[in-house]
């Protein structure tokens, strides 16, 4: 008579751990998030009632719970208003102009750096190149302002000493000059601490793709083709999405320090335009709901990017 199977006892099953649990287990960790979290919520979310200055009619005296509602009256004013056209146009153009020229500028600096093998060379070119960051807008503002002078230039100078011009142009008073000055110093500004990103992502790259790309013949260009680029791929992705979802920020520090009165045909975007409007001119329940239809349009520009970078296995969520 055949003996019977011994019955196996089942192994315990494996906890689970909770949400609450790996934070509890991650404590010291988790500390650290704290302080950042405190300054999102006190600075970013906690403010986040004053949108409903947009449905107001808000009056500084009797203030926020006492002045009356008026629906989406700011919003149809806005839209209606005679520099809708203008103010959106100069918003667009100026945002793509920055995205096509200024997103792959520091991706381009960056692979260059990986390229250099003289190491006080590359050092020189990354300090000289990250200098600009740290300096305001002002301090920016001034230097451009100066080199354009028509009084002693030095681009000026240039041009007339080498006779591409009669005499000085007044370059910043010209609206066909001001969407290029901006531009190039927007990306003179930012490209080189936008590189460190870049590099960090470059740094990360296994060394042993390189060695097996030289052996197999593959010349610099092409290791950085088909090895660097696919590499940072995602972090490229990941700051594409974010730019795409701040089309709608065309900048503020920079235009209103190189913009001039005369030239707001080409000058004024949504950021300026409110703090003309709102501050300046004290209508704050009109600005207010300008500012509200940039961030839904920004929100739902983030949303469409995301969910473009979503196919390529990219994304933010």
């Amino acid at each position: 008579m055949a003996r019977p199977l011994p019955v196996l006892k089942s192994e315990p099953a494996i906890h689970k751990k909770t949400y609450f649990s790996r934070l509890i287990r991650q404590w010291d960790i988790q500390l650290m998030v704290i302080p950042a979290l405190i300054l999102i919520i006190v600075f970013q979310y906690i403010p986040m009632y004053g949108v409903l200055l947009g449905f107001q009619d808000y009056n500084l005296f009797k203030g926020f719970l006492a002045s009356p509602w008026v629906g989406f009256k700011h919003f149809a004013a806005f839209f209606n208003d005679p520099d809708f056209n203008r103010i959106i146009r100069n918003t667009i153009v100026i945002s793509v102009l920055k995205l096509v020229i200024g997103f792959p500028a520091p991706i381009v600096l960056a692979l260059m750096l990986n390229e250099v093998r003289k190491m006080a060379f590359k050092r020189i070119i990354q300090t000289v190149s990250y200098l600009p960051h740290f300096m305001s807008w002002v301090i920016v503002a001034g230097m451009v302002s100066s080199m354009l002078s028509t009084d002693n230039g030095s681009i000026n100078m240039l041009l007339v000493q080498l006779r591409l011009v009669d005499e000085p142009i007044n370059f910043l008073a010209l609206p066909q000059y001001f969407w290029s000055i901006l531009v190039l110093t927007d990306v003179w500004k930012g490209i080189g601490f936008g590189s460190i990103i870049y590099l960090a992502a470059i740094a990360g790259v296994n060394p042993q793709l390189y060695e097996a790309a030289a052996i197999d013949g593959a010349s610099r260009f092409k290791q950085m083709y088909l090895i660097t680029i696919p590499s940072i791929l995602p972090v490229i992705v990941i700051f594409s999405i974010l730019a795409i979802g701040n089309l709608l920020s065309a900048g503020f520090e920079d235009i209103l320090l190189l913009a001039n009165a005369g030239i707001r045909e080409v000058s004024d975007v949504i950021d300026v335009y409110v703090y003309r409007i709102g501050i300046q001119n004290q209508r704050y329940s009109y600005a207010t709901a300008i500012g509200l239809f940039k961030a839904i349009i920004s929100v739902g520009l983030l949303a469409m990017a995301n969910y473009a970078a979503r196919k390529s296995g990219n994304s933010l969520w």
